[in-house]
């Protein structure tokens, strides 16, 4: 029987049928009747401090930040002399402009440290490259987590 008390269409017919998929296997409930999935928070895994949403994310291999404000004629060398200093970058990219050919005001530059990308955001605040203004943040951050709706 169902809970609301009717019989279904299954059991009317002696079961003959298996229904399988999430919410059907009467075993993967827990005592309350919710699923059996769990709701984490922040700071709840092992080894893991509380984390809020601007707190950044490692990338697959390393730490990436984001420097906005990039001349449009800045070459790949221009960019890591400016940020060499805070660390063994591991990776730079200019993106270019197809039609132009320029670079497009951005650049991603990977570190292998959470430390050296750090440095290298406080470090380049308020500091020109091409004396152009730029500014670095966190390419990952981790973002508001959605609401759980019951």
């Amino acid at each position: 029987m169902s809970e609301s008390g009717e019989r279904t269409r299954d059991e009317r017919d002696g079961g003959s049928r298996r229904r399988r998929g999430r919410g059907f296997d009467g075993r993967a409930r827990d005592a309350d009747g919710d699923g059996g999935y769990d709701v984490m928070e922040y700071g709840e895994s092992e080894g893991d401090r509380a984390r809020s949403a601007s707190d950044p994310v490692r990338s697959a291999q390393g730490w990436v930040i984001l420097v906005t404000g990039v001349h449009e004629e800045a070459q790949e060398d221009d960019v890591y002399e400016a940020f060499a200093d805070f660390g063994e970058i591991k990776s730079l990219h200019l993106n270019l402009d197809r039609r132009t050919g320029f670079v497009k005001g951005y650049a991603l530059i990977e570190y292998g440290s959470k430390d050296e990308a750090q440095a290298a955001i406080d470090g380049m605040r308020g500091e020109s490259v091409l004396d152009v203004p730029v500014e670095a943040s966190w390419a990952f951050v981790r973002g508001r987590t959605r609401d759980r709706r019951d």
